[in-house]
């Protein structure tokens, strides 16, 4: 408004500043010196259409103007009644909802009241014409019970979740429980394995009894001792077991998102006394094992973790025995829940001891962050302990010279400490109190000399004969396109039946070079060699170094 008003009284000045600009004119032409051509009729006819025009766009304007505050004030009124049609409709929508609910949890109060009370519905009423007498067929506890269990998880069955899965055959499996075909079903999707973990808690919903279906898939685990294992039915075999240890987790997250009156229901009694059954036969495998062989990866240890996490049947065995096992999974992602599931880690201190001792330090280190116990063990000290322990070299070979392998042992165990360690520095933000820089050198150090040993050893490796071209070994043909040579390079070739002739040597060597386009010189008058590409590394004393969790 107060731009418009502020227009409004420059344009109502117009006339006076015309009048002004009427005495200029005409002072100006009093004083001049030569005739102007301009006319004042001329410039007062400008200026007042001018000021027409600019008084016909302001009207216009304001015009606009309150066109635009008449339909923004409907607008407005417009809005403001639809909110409050929306407002009395979600207070209506709100009160029946709650009338529902109320409703629901009335029935479902009297229903639990009833059973609880031991209280038996009728389940047929005979009418006999004699007498006209009724029978009550009344059902005993046992079969009530079990029809509850029942419907419990026909409820979960039919959640919505279920149908909205994008494998439908997973609930297809579960719902008929076929342990074998869910094996298979998965061992054929690995490409599809981490869709196919989130679907499974919610496919097991479908199962008549979700526990006992994992059960079921567990008989696999053991192969029998009569078995002959090939290369392929052991990869199999870990496939299988890897499976198994997913459908437990899968049922450890079904059994955390469920009330605990359903959970009762999915873990029975019977469910558990298998569970148990299966961990005491498993237990006296464990001891077979070599804890330093597996590396803190065995499947075995793992499956039994998780069998007795799962099923809640850690109160049939030791801590100290669960805690034990532990050095034998520690490279394993799932550690530090499981430890916590099974109440161990007041006994982390003492598993930490035991990585140290047996030179897994970067495990110990993982442990010491999971639970909170860097004040004891310093992340520090147990990286720089680990990389002094593997640059240590062997007291076998320092008594003598050692040898090219041995060495290659050294430095191979050397740089793959370093580069496990540079890995745990960025895991856990440790680059403020361990720098990576002097690590990062060293591994371009050690990468440099191993480099130039390998070249060094491609060149004085000997080469195979190659075959000639009739089958026949022997020694490669000898390049005969030396017209463009000069001929005077090469000694001259004697017959063995001719007297020889004379020849004076220079100090050239006697051996020459062959063609320009081999990798190693082939040198005339001896074997013509093919250099086979050397396709990767070979660390002649298996160690192992420390890797990320696995999964």
């Amino acid at each position: 408004m107060e731009d418009t008003q502020s227009v409004a009284t420059l344009l109502e000045s117009t006339t006076s500043k015309i009048q002004q600009l009427q005495k200029a004119f005409a002072e100006l032409e009093s004083h001049r010196a030569v005739t102007l051509n301009l006319k004042w009729k001329q410039i007062e006819d400008h200026f007042h259409g001018l000021e027409k025009s600019l008084k016909r766009r302001f009207t216009e304007l304001e015009d606009q103007e309150r066109e635009f505050e008449t339909k923004t004030t409907q607008s407005r009124q417009m809005l403001e009644k639809r909110q409050t049609a929306v407002m009395g409709k979600e207070e209506a929508s709100l009160e029946r909802l709650q009338e529902k609910r109320d409703a629901a949890v009335a029935a479902i109060t009297n229903a639990l009241g009833k059973r609880r009370n031991g209280h038996v519905e009728p389940a047929t009423v005979n009418s006999e014409e004699q007498g006209g007498a009724s029978i009550v067929e009344e059902k005993p506890p046992d079969a009530m019970a079990s029809e509850c269990k029942m419907d419990d998880l026909k409820m979960l069955s039919d959640s919505s979740d279920v149908k909205a899965l994008t494998n439908p055959q997973l609930a297809k499996l579960c719902e008929e429980n076929d342990a074998q075909g869910l094996h298979k079903f998965i061992s054929d999707n690995r490409k599809n394995l981490a869709s196919i973990k989130e679907e499974i808690p919610i496919a097991l919903k479908a199962a008549a009894d979700p526990g006992g279906l994992v059960l079921d898939s567990l008989s696999g685990f053991y192969i029998s001792e009569n078995s002959n294992m090939d290369g392929k039915k052991d990869s199999n075999l870990l496939g299988q077991r890897r499976t198994c240890i997913m459908l437990m987790e899968c049922l450890s997250i079904l059994l955390a998102n469920l009330d605990e009156n359903f959970v009762s229901k999915v873990i029975s009694i019977d469910v558990k006394e298998r569970a148990k059954a299966i961990a005491e036969e498993w237990k006296p495998k464990l001891d077979d094992l070599d804890v330093d062989a597996s590396n803190g990866n065995s499947l075995e240890a793992h499956a039994f973790l998780q069998l007795v996490a799962t099923f809640a049947i850690d109160s049939d065995f030791l801590q100290e025995d669960l805690s034990k096992l532990i050095p034998m999974v520690s490279r394993r992602r799932q550690t530090a829940d499981l430890c916590r599931f099974l109440g161990l880690s007041e006994k982390m201190p003492g598993v930490i001891d035991v990585l140290v001792n047996s030179g897994r330090h970067i495990d110990a280190v993982n442990l010491a962050f999971a639970f909170e116990l860097t004040h004891k063990f310093s992340p520090v000290s147990l990286l720089k302990s680990y990389l002094t322990e593997a640059r240590r070299v062997p007291s076998a070979i320092k008594s003598g010279n050692m040898s090219p392998t041995a060495q290659n042992d050294v430095s191979e165990r050397e740089l793959s400490a370093l580069k496990a360690v540079i890995k745990c520095i960025e895991d856990h933000k440790l680059e403020d109190q361990y720098p990576l820089v002097p690590l990062q050198k060293r591994i371009l150090q050690l990468e440099k000399a191993k480099a130039d040993k390998k070249r060094a050893t491609e060149v004085a490796k000997p080469q195979p004969k190659r075959p000639r071209a009739n089958g026949i070994a022997g020694y490669a043909p000898r390049n005969t396109n030396i017209a463009a040579v000069d001929k005077n390079f090469y000694g001259r070739m004697t017959d063995r039946y001719a007297p020889p002739t004379p020849y004076v040597y220079d100090n050239r060597p006697y051996a020459y070079p062959g063609p320009a386009d081999n990798h190693i010189p082939v040198y005339m008058g001896t074997t013509g060699y093919n250099m086979a590409p050397n396709h990767g590394n070979y660390f002649g004393s298996g160690y192992q170094y420390q890797a990320p969790y696995l999964h």
